[in-house]
C-alpha cells in the first residue's frame, strides 16, 4: 500500500498542535533515525496522547514528508525574497550565504534530518523535493555567474555545491563557538569556495 504524498497525509486541525508534533518528531528522527522511531513515541514527546497524532498526520511517513518539505519551502521562500529585492549580485550572494548560515544554525535538526532521510522518501516525493532543491541551487548559480564571468556553468555549479555543503557541515557537530564566531567562520569558508579558481 502506497504512503500518502505530501499534503494528502496532513489534516487541517489545530496548527499549533501540529507544529508541536513536528518539533518533537524532528528531534526524534534526527537523533535516532526515521526508521528507529515509533509513531507512538512522537505524541508523548509532543505532550499529547499518542493516538492524538493521527488527528493531524495519517502516518509517520506523512510527518517525515512534512518536515523535509518545510526545509526546502523555507529556503526557497527566503531565496525568492532575496532575488525579488533586485539588489546587485554581490549583495544578493551575500544574503544567500547569510540566509543559509542562519537556517543551519537555527534549524540544525531539520538540516540533519534532510541530509540523512531524503533518500527514505518514495519516488514521487523525492523527485518533488529534489526539484525544489535544484531550483534553490539555481538561484545561487545564476548569481555566481553574474559575479564571475570568468567561469562556466559547470564550475559555478561545483563551487555552489561546495559552498552550501561547507555551510551545512556545521550541523554535524557542535563547535562550541559563539553564534557570531560561527557565522563569521562559515561566511569566510563559503566565500572561499565561491571565489576558488582552478
Amino acid at each position: 500500500m502506497s504512503q500518502p504524498a505530501a499534503g494528502q497525509g496532513v489534516r487541517v486541525r489545530d496548527p499549533e498542535r501540529a507544529a508541536k508534533i513536528l518539533d518533537a518528531a524532528v528531534e526524534l528522527f534526527a537523533t535516532r533515525g526515521f526508521h528507529a522511531v515509533a509513531m507512538s513515541e512522537i505524541g508523548p514527546a509532543a505532550g499529547i496522547v499518542g493516538s492524538g497524532i493521527y488527528r493531524h498526520f495519517d502516518s509517520k511517513y506523512a510527518v517525515l514528508v512534512a518536515l523535509l518539505e518545510d526545509v526546502m519551502s523555507q529556503l526557497l521562500s527566503s531565496a525568492d525574497q532575496i532575488i525579488a529585492e533586485h539588489a546587485d549580485s554581490d549583495t544578493t550572494m551575500g544574503q544567500l550565504v547569510r540566509t543559509q548560515i542562519d537556517f543551519c544554525l537555527d534549524r540544525r535538526r531539520h538540516v540533519q534530518l534532510y541530509r540523512r532521510e531524503i533518500h527514505a522518501l518514495q519516488p514521487e516525493d523525492g523527485r518533488r523535493l529534489r526539484r525544489m532543491q535544484r531550483r534553490y541551487n539555481e538561484e545561487w548559480i545564476a548569481t555566481l555567474l553574474e559575479i564571475r564571468p570568468d567561469i562556466d556553468d559547470g564550475k559555478a555549479r561545483a563551487l555552489v555545491h561546495a559552498a552550501i555543503g561547507a555551510i551545512q557541515s556545521i550541523v554535524a557537530y557542535d563547535s562550541g563557538q559563539s553564534r557570531e564566531d560561527q557565522t563569521r567562520a562559515l561566511t569566510a569558508v563559503a566565500e572561499s569556495c565561491l571565489n576558488a579558481t582552478w
